[in-house]
């Protein structure tokens, strides 16, 4: 296991051990196909009001933009050490 056990600052006897974390913590870099793919949803169902060129529109979106997440989202996890 990767952590340590402190009793603090001070060391008191009394005082309860706390895990202290040794390894970095990541977090994957911002972007904008959440909000893309939300939009698509937003549109395909907008689009089962007016009309079945919309809700392909929406679907097309939502399809391209998962895709391109999860793309994103393996590259970034294959660049993890092992030890992860």
């Amino acid at each position: 296991m990767a952590t340590e056990l402190s009793r603090g600052d001070g060391d008191a006897p009394g005082e309860e051990l706390a895990p202290r974390a040794t390894e970095e913590l990541h977090l994957p870099g911002p972007s904008y196909l959440p909000v893309l793919t939300a939009f698509g949803i937003s549109i395909a169902i907008v689009g089962v009001v007016f009309s079945v060129v919309v809700v392909v529109l929406g679907a097309i979106i939502t399809v391209v933009s998962v895709v391109r997440w999860v793309r994103e989202t393996r590259e970034d996890m294959a660049e993890l050490p092992l030890e992860h």
